[in-house]
């Protein structure tokens, strides 16, 4: 397994802890991260996302999604089957699992929908006005007005 050290970063930025934070995470979250259950992540606009998450056998009512601190968590929990069933093949995981996916800055979770054995949940990067680009008018020189002046004179008379 391989390691990173980022203190070299730390000591010659200012304000990057998050990313290195992030980045280490992210290295050491590869191997932790089980395959189960599939999942796509979609562009679907300039500014949206959606990530579509395979649940078979799951219901709307099994099912969690969360977000916190900065993280979306999808999480199922089957409910225990009342009546006892004898299976001669299973195929279809129903076991419990919890999904969690880093969020960027400004990214909010706008809704979630459970068709067809998958769970869609949608994101739009909503970047705050203070934070877009915004043109500067660039003024020419500022030259002194003569009657300014000449009344400025007067007046130490």
């Amino acid at each position: 397994m391989r390691s990173y050290d980022f203190a070299p970063l730390y000591r010659a930025t200012v304000g990057f802890d998050r990313v290195a934070d992030l980045m280490d995470r992210v290295l050491t979250s590869d191997v932790a991260q089980p395959g189960y259950p599939p999942y796509n992540i979609e562009k679907t606009a300039e500014d949206a996302y959606r990530i579509s998450v395979a649940v078979a056998g799951f219901a709307p009512e099994d099912l969690t999604v969360e977000v916190r601190d900065g993280s979306l968590f999808v999480t199922a929990r089957k409910a225990t089957d009342e009546a006892p069933r004898s299976f001669l093949h299973r195929g279809i995981a129903t076991r419990a699992f919890e999904r969690r996916f880093a969020l960027a800055d400004h990214v909010r979770v706008t809704g979630a929908t459970h068709e067809l054995g998958m769970l869609h949940i949608d994101l739009a990067r909503e970047i705050p006005e203070a934070m877009k680009p915004r043109r500067i008018e660039i003024a020419g020189p500022v030259r002194a007005e003569a009657p300014a002046l000449e009344a400025r004179a007067e007046q130490v008379n």
